[in-house]
């Protein structure tokens, strides 16, 4: 890994450029949405009074990834109960790892592994309330993500939930 310090720097009009423009390999991009959708995403969803929290990955001043934690309060949640009866309880009071990626050209220097740190100590100081667990999912043919995910103690779901494409995995805080 470079020499640079690794940060987490919240998303605001000076980054928001930057960020937009970091992207993925073509054979991961079924993998994790675009940071532009993601920032919108967290607009809405703060707007809606939720919580999420996007971030830039920066190797000293240079960004190199993206990251977005949330949190879902039980009665926050959609009004359709059929919903309700399909979502995992872990779903709300924990904390979302929602959304995370290092750029094409950053990969494989560290810096990934450096972020996740980072996101799980801000995770720890309980921004949106107290929480038992932090969870994410991932499709199951992204081994590096889920290689990576197990190596911070993330244990993944027995079952899949009803409708869910993507593997959910727990880490106890």
């Amino acid at each position: 890994m470079s020499k640079e310090a690794v940060r987490l720097v919240k998303v605001d009009t000076d980054n928001l450029d930057d960020l937009i423009k970091l992207t993925v390999s073509d054979e991961q991009k079924q993998f994790v949405a675009s940071n532009i959708y993601s920032i919108a995403e967290a607009y809405a969803t703060v707007a809606e009074g939720g919580f999420a929290q996007p971030f830039g990955i920066y190797a000293g001043d240079k960004p190199v990834g993206f990251l977005m934690i949330g949190y879902i309060k039980r009665g926050d949640e959609d009004d359709d109960e059929d919903d309700e009866e399909e979502t995992p309880d872990y779903v709300y009071d924990n904390y979302l790892f929602w959304r995370f990626m290092i750029d094409k050209e950053e990969q494989r220097k560290g810096y990934g592994r450096e972020a996740m740190k980072l996101a799980l100590d801000y995770i720890r100081t309980f921004p949106a309330g107290k929480a038992e667990y932090c969870w994410l999912s991932y499709e199951p043919e992204n081994k590096v993500a889920r290689k990576l995910y197990s190596s911070f103690g993330f244990v993944e779901e027995p079952e899949l939930p009803k409708g869910w494409d993507e593997i959910p995995a727990l880490l106890k805080l």
